[in-house]
């Protein structure tokens, strides 16, 4: 499972993976839950989950209870991009619960470890594509 580390003081995210012996203590979980940044090789940091997506990129809503996949009307936020006023649809969503169907995990640092993010997730350079 993948996980997205935002950290609001820096306005910098980060990309980490959750091993898949320790995904389970993350099963489970909902959407504002406090996770410990240890499963993650973050020791010290403190996580709040704030969302995610499953295996096809169904996003997860806080509003919808459960794990489960669910067609709901939508006039905003995740999930839909509304381009008319009052627009409404029917869309796909996850519930707020954390499943072994969860593909990516998004969380916000709410209490910071000694280390930086920087030294403990190092961001890869980004390669150019030749034409």
């Amino acid at each position: 499972m993948k996980v997205v580390i935002s950290d609001p003081k820096a306005g910098k995210s980060f990309q980490a993976e959750i091993p898949a012996d320790k995904a389970g203590s993350v099963v489970g979980m909902k959407i504002g839950d406090s996770l410990d940044g240890g499963v993650i090789g973050a020791a010290g940091y403190k996580l709040q989950i704030t969302g995610g997506s499953d295996k096809d990129g169904i996003p997860m809503r806080p509003d919808v209870s459960g794990g489960r996949r669910t067609y709901v009307i939508l006039a905003s936020g995740p999930g839909i991009r509304a381009t008319e006023k009052g627009e409404r649809r029917r869309k796909s969503v996850r519930g707020n619960v954390v499943t072994a169907e969860t593909a990516q995990l998004n969380t916000k640092v709410t209490e910071a470890g000694e280390k930086k993010l920087e030294e403990l997730f190092p961001t890869k350079p980004k390669e150019e594509k030749k034409t």
